[in-house]
C-alpha cells in the first residue's frame, strides 16, 4: 500500500488472542519503521480502539478489527477522497461478506453513510458498513472526543451519532473491505443491547428539537426488531415475541416491513419444521448466492 496509507494505528483489545493467531509474532517481524505495535489488557474494544488514537499522528484514523481484510487500494481511495472534500468527516465503503475459510458469500453490503446521517442513526438503520470500512480525520476525535468505554454494546453506534451532529458522511460505493462471518460466534445479549441503546438514544436525544423527537420511537422499534432476530438466533423464541411487541408499540408502521414479514415466516418454519430444517434452508440460501455471484 502506498500513499499515505498508514494513516492511523492497528491495535487489538486483548493479549489473549495475540497468543493465539500469531499476531504479535508476525507484526514484530516487520521493519517499517510507520508500524507501531501496542498491547494492553483486554478492556474492550472501546478501550483499545481509544489507545490507539491516541497515539496515533496521522491526519486520518483508520480502525481495522481482527480477521477483516482491506483491499490494496482502501485507504488511498478513501485518503483521496477526504482530500477533496472538507466538509465530510468519515468516508466509509461497501463490503463484501465472507466465510470463516475467507470465501465470498455472494453478499455485498452496501454503504449508506452519505450527507447527513443523524436521523438514520437515531432511527437504528445502518450507515457505516462495518466498523473496519471507515475512514476517520483525526480532527473529529477532538470535535467530539473518543469511544465510550463504559458501553460495552454499540460503542460504535453512540460514537457515530455523536460525529454526525457535528459532520456529513461521505461513501465509495466499491467493496474494499472483506468482512469475515463465524458460525460461532457469541450470541448477542439481547438485554444489555437493548440498555446501551436506551443510553445511546436518551442521550442524542437531550438537546434535539421537539420536531425530530418522533424519530426517537422508531428507533426504538427498529432496534427491538433487531434483537427479535437476534433472540430468534439465539432459540429464545419467548423472547422473540416480546421484542416483537415491543417494537409495534413503539413503530406500528413496521408491521407493513419486509423485516418483521421476514421474521414471523422464519419464526413459523422454525416451528412447524424445526431448528435443523430451518438452518439447512439458510445454508442452502446462501450457498446458491455465492454460485450465483461467481
Amino acid at each position: 500500500i502506498h500513499y499515505r496509507s498508514l494513516v492511523g494505528s492497528f491495535f487489538t483489545g486483548g493479549n489473549e488472542r495475540l497468543r493465539t493467531d500469531r499476531t504479535a509474532e508476525w507484526v514484530l517481524s516487520l521493519s517499517d519503521p510507520r508500524l507501531k505495535f501496542i498491547t494492553q489488557e483486554n478492556q474492550g474494544s472501546a478501550a483499545a480502539r481509544n489507545r490507539g488514537i491516541a497515539i496515533a499522528q496521522g491526519t486520518y484514523i483508520a480502525l481495522f478489527d481482527a480477521d477483516d481484510i482491506w483491499e490494496l487500494t482502501k485507504l488511498e481511495k478513501q485518503a483521496h477522497f477526504l482530500d477533496a472534500h472538507s466538509s465530510i468527516g468519515l468516508v466509509d465503503t461497501s463490503v463484501v461478506l465472507i466465510d470463516e475459510a475467507g470465501k465470498s458469500t455472494g453478499k455485498v453490503v452496501t454503504s449508506k453513510a452519505e450527507g447527513h446521517v443523524w436521523k438514520h442513526l437515531v432511527q437504528f438503520q445502518p450507515v457505516c458498513s462495518c466498523d473496519s470500512t471507515p475512514l476517520i480525520r483525526r480532527e473529529c476525535f477532538d470535535t467530539v472526543g473518543l469511544f465510550d468505554q463504559d458501553l460495552m454494546f454499540l460503542e460504535d453506534l453512540d460514537w457515530w451519532i455523536r460525529l454526525a451532529s457535528h459532520y456529513q458522511f461521505g461513501a465509495i460505493k466499491e467493496p474494499l473491505v472483506k468482512y469475515r462471518q463465524h458460525s460461532g460466534s457469541k450470541s448477542t445479549n439481547c438485554q444489555e443491547t437493548l440498555q446501551a441503546f436506551h443510553k445511546i438514544i436518551e442521550k442524542a436525544f437531550e438537546s434535539a428539537p421537539t420536531e425530530l423527537l418522533y424519530l426517537r420511537d422508531r428507533g426504538y422499534g427498529r432496534v427491538n426488531l433487531y434483537l427479535a432476530w437476534k433472540a430468534l438466533s439465539n432459540k429464545d423464541y419467548n423472547q422473540v415475541k416480546q421484542f416483537c411487541t415491543s417494537a409495534i408499540a413503539h413503530y406500528p408502521q413496521l408491521q407493513r416491513s419486509w423485516e418483521y414479514t421476514r421474521l414471523n415466516l422464519a419464526l413459523e418454519l422454525m416451528r412447524r419444521f424445526g431448528d435443523r430444517t430451518y438452518e439447512k434452508l439458510r445454508s442452502l440460501t446462501r450457498t446458491f448466492r455465492s454460485f450465483a455471484s461467481g
